[in-house]
């Protein structure tokens, strides 16, 4: 990274992992970012306090940092970041007064989560099982799922209607797991089809 550019710092552009809302803009020396490497956590130079600071060391709202990309000239980053909590003093999700939220962010986060359980098959886990099981039991209740959500399609219960379709999209994630696809690459395929 170029530091010199402006004198010993350099921009930091904080984005959340998930969402891809822009947090906030920090600014980091070559200390800083090494810190932020080391300790998994983003820590940025206080231009007005003079010295590093990590976010979140007084409120407890640490940025985690998931990737660090570096932009074509050296001289500015991109972090992204879990936060925890939010990231503005104000009490904002964002320091643009924005909320933290993206189209279906919980459905990228459950895919993640089946992804995890997919590569540490933890012991207890229906999702494990479902691994263990293979891909021909995971296909088999992605069917037995749908037919349960047509049955309760033509009902008036709501309530049931919606959690077999629930069940329907789990179910759906962990075949596109198990055959090393994302919801993603579902929404890529439909994006295309109407572009």
């Amino acid at each position: 990274m170029d530091f010199e550019k402006l004198n010993g710092i350099i921009p930091a552009i904080i984005q959340d992992s998930i969402t891809d809302k822009v947090l906030m803009l920090g600014f980091m020396t070559a200390e800083a970012l090494d810190k932020t490497r080391k300790e998994g956590k983003v820590t940025f130079f206080s231009r007005t306090k003079n010295r590093l600071w990590t976010k979140g060391e007084e409120s407890g709202n640490f940025l985690h940092v998931e990737e660090i990309l570096e932009d074509c000239d050296n001289d500015t980053l991109l972090i992204k970041v879990r936060p925890e909590g939010p990231v503005c003093h104000t009490g904002s999700d964002t320091c643009f007064d924005e909320q933290n939220q993206g189209d279906l962010v919980f459905i990228s986060r459950l895919q993640e989560l089946i992804q995890k359980r997919k590569e540490e098959m933890p012991e207890n886990s229906y999702t494990t099982s479902l691994f263990k099981a293979g891909i021909n039991k995971i296909a088999q209740k992605v069917g037995e799922e749908a037919v349960e959500l047509v049955i309760e399609s033509k009902d008036d219960d709501d309530a049931l209607f919606l959690n077999e379709a629930a069940d329907l999209v789990y179910h759906l994630l962990v075949l596109l797991s198990a055959r090393g696809y994302g919801i993603k690459d579902v929404a890529g395929i439909l994006e295309q089809r109407h572009l």
